[in-house]
């Protein structure tokens, strides 16, 4: 059923989908449009997007820098907790939404708008990432979903819409896939991807280079922790953005952080994807060097078996949710002495660990060396295993009559 919908806000990328939003929603509803779009480090000038909205149909549009929050408030709780979903995704694409949907909350309360509406596919997890943001903070939110909604069917039929109504588009229908960056990463969807056995193209290059073109010889960068945030990339101070930024030239360079995997999405059906996330694989290679070091053994492995948990609610959408502000209190209590200083060698596409050191650091040369100390007497250990191998000498015994 239709919705009464006067004035409505749309998360606008002015890329393809988001374009013809725009001119669609003032076709099917007759209602005033307002553009928002967010600048979470996309690498493009997005100032000629206010005219393209305009002349598309929007009223007004709001470009916010949203950079600083993105990585102080949402990236850095994120690599607090390590979180890799299903082993190898660093969560790029994920964690943008819920800041996305947070202020598209915000601008509809300060424009009184009846509705809010996002670009994401009826197919897609994005959807889910939007709405369950939208329900948590304003619960009786109405929202329109054009993909769900309208008879077109797939991108080509988009690039034909927009011809149409002369709406300015850059994808064609020879490079169809779908791109998304911020300051985190880059992903790829779609076109030649679809096809799992496809190797992806050259001009999917964009924040790492090719491994062949990466240097011929190896970079060192130390990167020093508070707390669990970085705060220092080879003793330079860095406010958030500016450090995950310059994580990202140096880590890019060297061919570091890109994948290719095909992932099972919330919605149930799986996908393929090639994403690039040079900076978040140096600190999160970091990270762990200073934890290491850092971290009591038994609360490192309980955070180490939440990191799962953790990594599905973030890529399912529930940032907001409390059994998700709950992990990250736990996670955040844990980090409290993970201070400290990593040294990364980057070469041809690897971010290999070579030194870590701490003002706090659990570790102690005189209790590991292979060599002759005093601190730890060695037949110690003999009751320890025999205590240990109690159950399982009468388990054996048991089973043996």
């Amino acid at each position: 059923m239709k919705q009464n919908i006067k004035k409505v806000v749309v998360a606008y990328s002015g890329g393809l989908d988001t374009s013809v939003i725009i001119t669609w929603l003032r076709e099917t509803y007759g209602c005033e449009v307002i553009a928002f779009t967010a600048d979470i480090g996309q690498g493009e000038e997005l100032e000629p997007l206010r005219d393209k909205a305009i002349r598309t149909g929007a009223s007004k549009i709001y470009i916010d820098d949203l950079r600083e929050e993105f990585v102080r408030d949402f990236v850095f709780p994120l690599l607090r907790a390590n979180a890799v979903y299903e082993g190898r995704y660093l969560l790029g694409t994920s964690i943008a939404r819920p800041l996305i949907a947070k202020r598209q909350i915000e601008i509809a309360g300060m424009e009184s708008a009846d509705a809010v509406c996002h670009g994401a596919t009826g197919k897609g997890n994005d959807q889910v990432r939007f709405e369950l943001t939208y329900f948590a903070l304003k619960p009786d939110v109405k929202i329109v979903a054009p993909w769900r909604e309208w008879t077109m069917k797939g991108r080509e039929e988009l690039i034909d819409y927009a011809a149409k109504h002369k709406i300015p588009v850059t994808a064609t229908k020879s490079k169809p896939f779908s791109t998304d960056r911020n300051l985190l990463h880059i992903s790829y969807e779609g076109g030649v991807l679809e096809d799992p056995w496809q190797e992806s193209t050259a001009d999917m290059y964009t924040m790492a280079v090719p491994v062949e073109q990466a240097p011929d010889r190896a970079e060192y960068v130390e990167v020093e922790y508070a707390a669990g945030d970085p705060v220092a990339i080879n003793g330079r101070k860095f406010a958030p953005a500016a450090l995950l930024a310059e994580a990202n030239r140096i880590a890019g360079a060297h061919g570091v952080g890109r994948i290719d995997l095909v992932e099972n999405r919330y919605v149930g059906m799986k996908s393929r994807g090639v994403y690039e996330t040079p900076g978040g694989t140096l600190l999160h290679a970091a990270h762990r060097a200073v934890e290491s070091i850092t971290m009591d053994r038994e609360v490192l492995h309980l955070r180490e078996s939440l990191i799962p948990k953790y990594a599905e609610l973030v890529y399912y959408g529930y940032w907001f949710a409390p059994e998700r502000l709950m992990l990250q209190a736990a996670i955040d209590d844990a980090q409290k002495n993970v201070t400290g200083t990593a040294r990364i060698r980057l070469y041809k596409g690897n971010c290999d660990t070579v030194g870590r050191r701490s003002p706090v650091s659990l570790y102690r040369p005189d209790l590991a060396t292979f060599e002759s100390e005093t601190v730890y007497d060695q037949k110690d250990a003999e009751g320890f295993i025999r205590l240990n191998a109690l159950r399982l000498r009468v388990g054996k015994q048991i089973s043996s009559k």
